[in-house]
């Protein structure tokens, strides 16, 4: 029988909730963590807001002789690890080292470890530039620095695909259990508000110039004109059912039960793209239909063109106003590679509690008739099965299905 792969331990680093339970307590009561950027030159560039997790102090959670080679993105990745083994009650030492495995999503790597060292480069020469530099950039940073730190020596990958990054990694982690393994430690960070990364999101064209927090990222609303990007992520344990069970776990998140993946075609072909068919082979691969799922955690670009053809994909599969939909990244903005890990637990936890947390700012809906759209406060909800739908810049699409164990 092929594993049935549940989460047992999450891990939340968000900007508005440094742990678990903060950002669920937040994002129910519909509390934003976009504000203006505080980081150093922020005034220089065109980006006035952003998602910032507040108060983070790396020596709070990395050994200090890893926080010098690392960037804020894997320390953010370190403490979301640590978080989801405790949540889990998994004790690393206590697993054969090549039954355990890790997967991240990164999507711009370690750009403000980058950008000091080639400060240093132009202002000092190369004699200055840190060793570190070599490997504390890198895109697979996390992924190794967390299987050294645990001594996770299975299958340790990272997978970089913008912001669908958090549902490849959580897919992976479930193929990787059906190999064999027995824990996976999966999800996804990022970190990149410093000048270099501001500088590099920008040349997209999709974020938000507002100065008002209230009025920055509004998807699915008439006044959407971007999204605001964020730092932060989850990161969650991944076990076989039996195994978990095995070890004395009683109380699970729930299970991943489908998963779909898709490219877009380039802009120009006059193809259409490919969200609908990636939500469909989630739902083949589940065994479901859309008369199955109770929530949609929407992508909610921020943009009217991405807002559109979302809704009239969810509109075409589900019908109109036929299931809840929401958004809580409307509070912590757009993460990379860690925004759709963190809408995966978001997902978990509402199947936990039976509560839909809201889209916060939406004042005027573009799209009313089309979707039932959950907003301003939190909705209790009978919830057995959450979908939870993610795009990434550059054609990316995937989605994924997670559901409630009642057995």
């Amino acid at each position: 029988m092929r594993a049935r792969s549940v989460v047992t331990g999450i891990g939340v680093v968000a900007p508005n909730g440094a742990d678990l339970e903060d950002y669920w307590a937040a994002t129910l009561s519909g509390r934003s963590g976009i504000a203006p950027m505080t980081r150093p030159a922020a005034s220089s560039y065109p980006l006035r807001l952003a998602g910032e997790v507040p108060a983070f102090a790396a020596e709070d959670h990395v050994p200090g002789r890893i926080a010098v080679q690392t960037d804020r993105w894997t320390h953010l990745g370190l403490a979301a690890s640590a978080m989801a083994l405790a949540d889990a009650d998994a004790d690393p030492v206590a697993f054969p080292e090549y039954d355990m495995a890790v997967v991240t999503a990164s999507s711009s790597g370690g750009t403000e470890f980058g950008q000091r060292e080639i400060q240093k480069l132009w202002s000092r020469g190369p004699r200055s530039v840190g060793a570190y530099q070599s490997i504390a950039w890198f895109y697979a940073a996390s992924t190794g620095q967390t299987s050294i730190r645990y001594g996770m020596r299975g299958p340790c990958r990272v997978l970089a695909t913008e912001q669908t990054g958090g549902i490849e990694a959580l897919a992976e982690a479930r193929r990787i259990l059906r190999g064999g393994a027995r824990l996976v430690l999966a999800g996804g960070t990022d970190a990149s508000l410093c000048p270099y990364g501001i500088v590099a999101q920008f040349t997209n064209g999709q974020i938000s110039r507002a100065t008002v927090p209230e009025q920055a990222y509004l998807p699915f609303d008439r006044r959407a004109d971007g999204y605001v990007p964020g730092e932060g992520g989850a990161m969650m344990v991944l076990e076989d059912l039996d195994e978990a069970r095995r070890r004395g776990v009683t109380d699970v998140y729930g299970e991943i039960v489908g998963y779909g993946a898709t490219f877009d075609p380039p802009p120009d072909s006059r193809r259409p793209p490919n969200l609908r068919r990636a939500i469909q082979v989630a739902f083949d691969d589940a065994g479901l239909t859309a008369g199955d799922i109770d929530v949609v955690f929407a992508d909610a670009h921020g943009t009217p063109s991405a807002d559109r053809l979302e809704a009239e994909t969810l509109v075409s599969l589900f019908g109109e106003r036929s299931v809840p939909v929401t958004a809580p990244k409307t509070m912590t903005g757009r993460l990379y590679a860690g925004g759709a890990a963190l809408d995966v637990a978001t997902a978990l936890l509402s199947l936990r509690d039976q509560t839909i947390p809201p889209t916060v700012g939406i004042h005027r809906p573009a799209f009313a008739s089309a979707l039932d759209l959950v907003v301003d406060q939190a909705r209790p909800a009978t919830l057995r099965t959450a979908l939870v739908v993610a795009r990434g810049h550059g054609g990316f699409n995937a989605a994924l299905i997670v559901r409630l164990i009642l057995d």
